[in-house]
């Protein structure tokens, strides 16, 4: 008998960690959106930093993540203990933000058409700072991994809301384990590849200046080349796959928080299904399209809003004047 109860033990935890598993695969499947966003703003936030001080600094920002996520994970899984209501709420403003957030990047230049010219001389401006030594660069330093820490406590919030949707039916311990194994897994997963990142290029700077004539050497050579070529191409992917998923991931969980437009994604989809050759391709294709089109008009909506109030804001506020 105490056999028995043994395995039945054994069973109830191999069960208990199998559905924590497939919870946590499809958690992070949805927050897939926001990691890639997360990798491109972060790498970019330490970037312009010396060679020597780059992994230092994704060092302090991975700290600085965990402590958000030491913040944002209780308040979470107190959420769904003591107000569960609050949870499809939080998980369509979640969405609304991530597609606006992905609308206002694709709209920033449009809408400035400067930006670039003054990027230009932020980096110039940045440059000459790191070169003068009359700048305080730890000061400079603190300043980067404060603003990348910013950065994470938002993008962190947003992997956790929609973790937390995923699993709001799970029992409170089921919960616990996903939302915890996701928020480690995220944040070691985006500053290992951030620290990757910022280091590819004097990865292959290194293998570029390696020397010898042989055919080993000469491929090394070539390769490290292809790594500093491909280091700022890598940056930019990053950004256009993570603005992408945004708006899929984003636009998918306000779809399928509206029930009439969730089920029409779906009638199109199992309509597009008869067509020949190319029915089954466009069945599981175009509920992903469908998702992102939503995203994208429900971002144009919601900077469309957000622009109309800070009008309204700067017209009413002290001193304030039209414009």
């Amino acid at each position: 008998m105490a056999g028995a109860s043994l395995f039945a033990l054994f069973d109830d935890i191999a069960s208990i960690l199998d559905d924590v598993a497939a919870m946590s695969k499809v958690a992070a499947k949805k927050t897939a959106g926001v990691l890639g966003d997360d990798l491109a703003l972060n790498a970019q936030q330490v970037s312009g930093v010396k060679a020597e001080r780059e992994l230092p600094v994704v060092w302090a920002v991975g700290v600085g993540s965990l402590k958000n996520k030491a913040i944002l994970v209780p308040t979470a899984l107190a959420i769904s203990a003591f107000a569960p209501w609050a949870i499809t709420p939080l998980l369509m403003l979640g969405g609304t933000y991530l597609c606006y957030e992905g609308f206002e990047k694709i709209a920033h230049p449009l809408l400035h058409r400067s930006s670039k010219e003054q990027d230009v001389q932020h980096r110039a401006q940045l440059v000459q700072a790191m070169a003068d030594p009359a700048i305080d660069l730890v000061a400079l330093e603190k300043d980067k991994i404060r603003g990348a820490i910013r950065t994470d406590f938002i993008l962190s919030a947003e992997i956790i809301v929609i973790s937390l949707g995923t699993v709001a039916g799970a029992p409170f311990g089921q919960q616990v384990t996903v939302i915890v194994a996701i928020a480690i897994a995220m944040t070691v997963g985006v500053y290992g590849l951030v620290a990757a990142i910022v280091k590819l290029d004097d990865a292959g700077l290194y293998l570029s200046q390696r020397s010898g004539t042989g055919m080993a050497r000469q491929l090394l050579r070539a390769f490290g080349g292809v790594l500093l070529a491909a280091a700022p191409k890598l940056m930019k992917a990053l950004a256009l796959i993570g603005t992408v998923a945004m708006f899929m991931v984003g636009g998918g969980i306000l779809t399928h928080g509206w029930p009439a437009v969730h089920d029409a994604i779906a009638s199109i989809a199992q309509s597009a299904a008869a067509i020949p050759a190319i029915g089954g391709a466009l069945q599981l294709l175009l509920p992903s399209v469908l998702d992102a089109l939503a995203g994208v008009a429900a971002g144009a909506l919601a900077l469309a809003l957000v622009s109309a109030a800070n009008r309204v804001w700067r017209f009413f506020k002290p001193g304030g004047a039209p414009g």
